[in-house]
């Protein structure tokens, strides 16, 4: 519990309705965002805008601003600061309305972290939220692999790939979102309980999540995956031999998809080793390279919001950098294109040069080692999922979406405000401590 949940005695009382008021509607509209990201970018967007306005009046109502002082506000803001620089610079008018937009997703963070989730009740809730989201995605995931659609009639996309309770095929990276935060804490305390039931249920949970991320069939996903689990072995010592047999299982997985599944082993296993052999003439290749031409381009500046879909129709050229090793780089006109970089920090250099880069990733490191506090897998599990679903999601080396639009932002700015709740909020390690409810009671 933070000081934002402890109402002042000599606040009008209209003022303590109100903000009462506000903290219901902000949580209510906390617990739906994982269900709009689901379906509607519009609705989620809305909510998430939502929780940061009510955040801000109830920061006014209850005449607290100290959130200001967290150690990641002042990067967040400089990387708001040089985006609008950089899109008032460019001279496009989509391009700095955009970067005026861009600072309710920090805000997001925020009221996620100092206010909505302060409370383990409601980390909890969303917890379990997100729980219930796995389960309802990954049986929509079984009924279209066994039935051949989904609840809503829907078909295995072109290229194999299960959409689970989606029309097209997202449900690789939803999953993915869902499984650290909701299905992992559930696993990590059936694996330390003591009773035999429950810790064979957690192992037919994990193995069970696995398989369904092998049969849909997204290969960044899946390597996500692999990885963050990976991390939560070094994390938890409990987890490392579940781990092996779970790396086994996966390996007898992707050996019988020939087969259980050819579209999946098409695309999973042959397309995806094809693109690493030829990844520089590849799609994402060409996207990279594009986006590295603009960097070196425009290095401080960048090209503002959305500068890389404004200009990837040009040709570019650049000398490249021979003291990095850089070679000559070129894209005819035409060549890398699409919306967005296909990775988070080639999207945050070319909106705002090797600056914004800077204090984008500044920002995340702020995130990160708030996260770490008090970090305990075995009493806080949730907070452990949370750290690996965040040093996952905010790795540098992979395809992506785009990083400031819905529902990939909902989810990136929504768990580093999870994250640093629960850290903030966890019981200190060392011994003889005693951790009174309320923080603000200072003990002798």
């Amino acid at each position: 519990m933070t000081r934002f949940d402890l109402m002042d005695a000599s606040l009008p009382r209209w003022q303590t309705v109100l903000a009462k008021s506000l903290t219901l509607t902000g949580t209510a509209c906390t617990l739906l965002l994982p269900l709009l990201m689901f379906y509607s970018r519009a609705l989620s967007d809305i909510a998430a805008t939502l929780i940061g306005v009510f955040f801000l009046i109830y920061s006014g109502l209850m005449r607290d601003w100290q959130w200001l002082r967290k150690p990641w506000i002042i990067p967040a803001a400089l990387f708001c600061g040089l985006c609008l620089i950089s899109s008032v610079h460019v001279g496009l008018k989509g391009a700095w309305t955009q970067a005026l937009c861009l600072p309710r997703l920090f805000l997001l963070t925020a009221a996620i972290q100092n206010w909505i989730l302060a409370r383990q009740t409601r980390r909890m809730a969303l917890g379990g939220v997100f729980f219930l989201l796995a389960l309802w995605l990954m049986s929509q995931c079984w009924e279209q692999y066994l039935t051949g659609t989904n609840l809503m009639g829907a078909p295995r996309w072109g290229d194999g790939s299960l959409t689970g309770p989606f029309v097209k095929p997202r449900a690789g990276f939803t999953f993915l979102m869902l499984f650290f935060p909701g299905i992992m804490p559930v696993v990590l305390h059936a694996l330390h309980s003591k009773n035999r039931g429950a810790w064979a249920g957690g192992c037919v949970l994990l193995l069970f999540s696995a398989l369904t991320m092998v049969l849909i069939g997204q290969r960044m996903s899946n390597v996500l995956l692999l990885f963050g689990l990976f991390l939560t072995a070094l994390l938890v010592r409990q987890f490392r031999w579940p781990f092996v047999a779970l790396l086994a299982c996966v390996a007898a997985a992707l050996a019988s998809l020939p087969v259980i599944s050819p579209p999946t082993y098409a695309k999973l296993v042959l397309k995806f080793s094809n693109q690493l052999q030829h990844f520089a003439t590849s799609d994402y290749g060409l996207l990279f390279t594009k986006a590295s031409i603009m960097v070196l381009n425009h290095p401080w500046l960048g090209l503002g919001v959305d500068g890389f879909r404004n200009f990837c129709q040009l040709g570019m050229h650049s000398a490249g950098i021979s003291a990095l090793g850089l070679p000559p780089l070129d894209s005819p006109a035409g060549t890398g294109c699409n919306i967005h970089p296909h990775n988070y920090y080639l999207q945050v250099a070319t909106t705002a040069g090797l600056l914004g880069l800077a204090a984008f990733v500044a920002t995340v490191v702020c995130w990160l080692r708030a996260g770490t506090r008090h970090l305990s897998p075995t009493r806080a599990p949730q907070q452990a999922m949370l750290f690996v679903m965040c040093f996952t999601v905010l790795w540098p080396i992979a395809s992506t979406s785009a990083l400031f639009s819905f529902p990939t932002a909902g989810w990136v700015f929504l768990f580093a405000g999870w994250l640093m709740a629960a850290a903030q909020n966890a019981a200190p390690l060392r011994k003889n401590v005693t951790v009174p409810n309320d923080p603000h009671v200072r003990t002798k």
